[in-house]
This record gives structure tokens, C-alpha cells and sequence, in this order.
């Protein structure tokens, strides 16, 4: 496979990275540190670097990439290794991550990761708390109904307690850090404005995608992981399923698809045709959801309110 000289493939670990420049076929492994980190980014100018997103190992990188303005694309793993797959490389070393990521930045028609701003980053990291304390929140519930010694369970009420003040002083430090930032206020307002996001999801979809108004309705989907894909051969034509994309957008969008389908007339009449029409439940609440992004997309992209109508 031909390489242009400006893709650099990165796989992220703990402690380093492992980058591969495709031009002189070299691969080096890099310690996380700032300073190898600013190094790599300096001596990395002007090429386009792709890694996979790593569960927050890529943030030192992307704060190194960001101080000098570089391009780069954070992928889905899930696409990587599909890709992988389909260019015959089996083996998985980090070594290899790093040249098919190469090759899939020269290959495939990426998107540019968004740079969001330092306001956006902090929102992003509170949101990202505030899910970490629900998902406690929601374990530590999952315990208490489960325990029988009178002891564990007044532990585990104590704790629920404690998690959910937690998450109150996140929510009036998410809606805080909102009102003190004109951009943050003003894609909230648009957001709210639609039925179904409340101050929980607005927050998440500020956080979770940036690129909300700057892309089409296809790729902010396929970003989004509600992009259907074909399952066609031959004369068989399969079911379109979503994959791929953010989760945590996705559970944002399919918790406010399933409020607006019930409260905006619009997506109510939508969701009740495609039930009518032979979709389960699962699958309607998800086809609204894009619907739903769709008109999102378009609000931020035009910076006006939503507007509810009649039907869809």
C-alpha cells in the first residue's frame, strides 16, 4: 500500500506510544512524558496523526497535539481493528496498531477530530465525573436490593446518600461552569429549547460533540453511533443496524429520543408510524433519536431555537 508522507499511525498505552511514519518506515516507541509528548508533536508538524480513542491514555497526547495546532483523528478502536482485519493483518501488537492505523488515516476519508475549547474540555471532564457517580450510584442500588444483613444495608443507603450529594454539587458545577462561558450559554439555550433534553443531556451533547453544526446529518449520525449499516447479500437483504460511534452520546440521545417521543408531537407521530409500520419499540426510539440529531444538528448549525411542529 502506497503511503502519503503525511500520516503518522500512534497507538496509545499507559506509560508510552508507538508511532509509525509510513514515509521513512520507522517505528518508535515514546515515553507518555510532557516532554517526549511536546517532541513528538513538534517533530510530528504538519503530518496528520491517527490513534484510537484509549479509555483518557490518549489525553496527554492530545494535549501535546493541541499546544502546537496539529491535525489529528481519534477513531473508534472497533473501526481500527475492522480495518485491520480487512488489510489481512491478524496480529496485534502495538508495533502493527500503529502502522494500520497508518494505513487507515491514508486509506479511509477520515474526520478531523474537533479541538474543543479549554471551557468545552473542563465540561467534558465534569460530565464525564458526573456519568462515573450515576453509574456508582446505580451499582451500589443494584447491592441494596440484593443485601439482606441490616448492617450492609444501612452501609449502602449511607453511600447512595453520600454518591448523590456527589452528583447534586457536580450538576450545580456543570450548570456554573455553562453560565460563566458565552459559547457553553449559548449552546445550551438551543438545546434546551428542544423537548426531550434537559439539564442532564444538554450538558452531554455539548461535551460529547463538539462537531454538533459543523457536520452533515450523515456523518454527525455515523459520529453519534446512529448511522444504520447494511447487512445485504445477494438476494437476502438484512436488518440495518446501528455500531460504532460514542456511547455515551448515544445513551444521551436515546434517553432524550424517548422523552421527546412523548411530549413532541412531532416525534411522537414519527415513532407511532414506525411501530405501526412493523419496528419494535428499541429500534423506533433509535430511528428518533436520529431524527432527533438531525434537527439538533441543524438548530446549532443555524443558531435558533427549536421549533415544534404538528407531525412529522
Amino acid at each position: 500500500m502506497i503511503m502519503p508522507q503525511n500520516v503518522i499511525g500512534v497507538d496509545v498505552a499507559k506509560d508510552w506510544i508507538d508511532a509509525y511514519w509510513p514515509a521513512s518506515n520507522t517505528a518508535v516507541r515514546i515515553e507518555t512524558t510532557p516532554a517526549s509528548l511536546k517532541r513528538f508533536a513538534r517533530n510530528a508538524a504538519g503530518a496528520l496523526i491517527v490513534f484510537e480513542a484509549s479509555g483518557g491514555y490518549e489525553r496527554p497526547l492530545v494535549d501535546a497535539l493541541e499546544a502546537r495546532s496539529a491535525a489529528y483523528v481519534r477513531v473508534n478502536p472497533r473501526q481500527a481493528r475492522e480495518f485491520a482485519r480487512a488489510t489481512g493483518r491478524l496480529a496485534k501488537t502495538d508495533k502493527v496498531d500503529a502502522r494500520v492505523l497508518a494505513e487507515m488515516g491514508a486509506a479511509l476519508d477520515l474526520q478531523l477530530t474537533s479541538q474543543p475549547s479549554p471551557e468545552q474540555r473542563r465540561l467534558a471532564d465534569l460530565v464525564a465525573r458526573r456519568e462515573d457517580i450515576v453509574t456508582m450510584i446505580g451499582q451500589e442500588k443494584n447491592r441494596l436490593q440484593q443485601a439482606t444483613d441490616a448492617f450492609i444495608r444501612r452501609d449502602l443507603k449511607s453511600l447512595v446518600l453520600v454518591l448523590e450529594g456527589r452528583k447534586g454539587r457536580l450538576d450545580d458545577e456543570i450548570a456554573d461552569h455553562i453560565e460563566r462561558h458565552a459559547e457553553l450559554r449559548r449552546l445550551n439555550a438551543r438545546l434546551r429549547s428542544v423537548p426531550g433534553i434537559g439539564p442532564a443531556i444538554a450538558p452531554a451533547l455539548i461535551a460529547g460533540l463538539p462537531e454538533l453544526g459543523t457536520l452533515d446529518r450523515r456523518k454527525i449520525a455515523a459520529l453519534a453511533g446512529l448511522a444504520p449499516h447494511a447487512s445485504d447479500s445477494g438476494q437476502r437483504t438484512g436488518k440495518r443496524r446501528i455500531w460504532g460511534g460514542r456511547a455515551n452520546v448515544r445513551r444521551a440521545l436515546y434517553l432524550a429520543a424517548f422523552i421527546a417521543s412523548r411530549c413532541n408531537p412531532e416525534l411522537k407521530t414519527y415513532r407511532k408510524r414506525l411501530e405501526e409500520n412493523g419496528k419494535c419499540a428499541k429500534a423506533a426510539i433509535i430511528a428518533t433519536a436520529r431524527k432527533l440529531l438531525t434537527h439538533i444538528n441543524a438548530i446549532i448549525k443555524d443558531d435558533r431555537d427549536y421549533q415544534v411542529r404538528a407531525s412529522a
